[in-house]
């Protein structure tokens, strides 16, 4: 370990232990096994229930366009887009963009996934109170996103040559800037979260599907909520660990 490290690490009260182990790396590596294991889980149930085609043959498009239909709502375009579980509703340009395998699908994935971005619609039509403050945080998510790393690593080299003060706030800048990211996925939960419980309810009265069928696409959906959750959970703990790193540095 050279000078510079060492001084870095000794002033802003960082104890490497061994070959430079530190128990903080525990949280990292939760956060990182919670997305894995998120992410597996909405693989595996998507993948079962793709496989199971829905009683009335609608495909995810056609149920897309029916729920907006039946939502009162004519201005929002239904297209596809390349990629794997790549769904989203864009509320700047109205349009609900599904995967090919939900698109031109009529499994129960395909269905609850298009059900769900509508639920999107939904809510931007009906003025949502947590996407309005989730859309107007994505500016400063991204500026967050880009700087803050940066930040902590300007100061802590700055610490390095001319002391703390500017260099110590450079790294605080750095760690509220991480922190925006940490309130966008807070955000995102009951968005998410909402948006399924809509879409359920829009399929579930216009008997798109059966409720064994139901039961299936909850599953999906469910699922895929868990990676938002694990998201969330992960983005804490990395926040958790700048803290416990740089938060208590001496003056």
């Amino acid at each position: 370990m050279n000078e510079m490290t060492n001084w870095i690490l000794t002033y802003y009260g960082y104890r490497p232990y061994g070959f430079y182990l530190d128990w903080t790396y525990l949280l990292v590596v939760a956060g990182v096994l919670l997305c894995l294991g998120a992410s597996a889980a909405v693989n595996s149930n998507f993948k079962k229930y793709s496989r199971v085609r829905s009683r009335a043959g609608i495909t995810g498009a056609e149920a897309a366009r029916r729920i907006l239909s039946l939502s009162g709502i004519t201005d929002v375009q239904v297209q596809q887009v390349s990629g794997h579980l790549t769904d989203h509703y864009d509320p700047r340009k109205k349009t609900v963009s599904l995967s090919p395998e939900v698109y031109g699908s009529s499994s129960l994935a395909a269905v609850g996934v298009a059900a769900h971005e509508c639920g999107h619609a939904v809510q931007h039509q009906k003025g949502y109170v947590p996407l309005k403050i989730r859309s107007a945080l994505v500016p400063l998510v991204n500026l967050g996103s880009t700087l803050a790393w940066p930040m902590i690593l300007i100061g802590l080299l700055l610490g390095f040559w001319i002391g703390s003060g500017a260099a110590g706030f450079l790294v605080n800048l750095g760690i509220l800037l991480f922190s925006l990211a940490v309130l966008f996925q807070l955000v995102t939960l009951p968005v998410e979260f909402n948006a399924s419980a809509r879409a359920l309810r829009i399929v579930d009265s216009t008997g798109f599907l059966s409720s064994e069928e139901m039961s299936g696409a909850k599953k999906v959906l469910s699922a895929a909520a868990l990676t938002y959750v694990a998201g969330a959970v992960s983005s804490i703990l990395q926040l958790l660990r700048l803290i416990i790193l740089f938060g208590g540095r001496r003056d």
